[in-house]
């Protein structure tokens, strides 16, 4: 399956914070290789924005300790 098929079908999630309608966030999406897929809730017509596994563990790594908190 090329990155493209791979992106329309794969299962986006977003954060339960974000409410019953839709909301302002980022949806993430596991996909093959470890690799983790992010779009706009508000326009996920958009391509997706496509890291590595360890570029996402290094981020959740860093939200988690409040590095990006302003």
């Amino acid at each position: 399956m090329d990155l493209n098929d791979e992106l329309r079908s794969a299962a986006w999630r977003k954060a339960i914070k974000s409410g019953p309608n839709g909301g302002d966030c980022l949806e993430v999406a596991p996909l093959s290789g470890g690799r983790v897929g992010l779009r706009d809730t508000e326009a996920p017509e958009k391509a997706p924005f496509v890291v590595s596994a360890s570029v996402w563990d290094a981020f959740i790594d860093g939200a988690k300790k409040g590095e990006f908190d302003f």
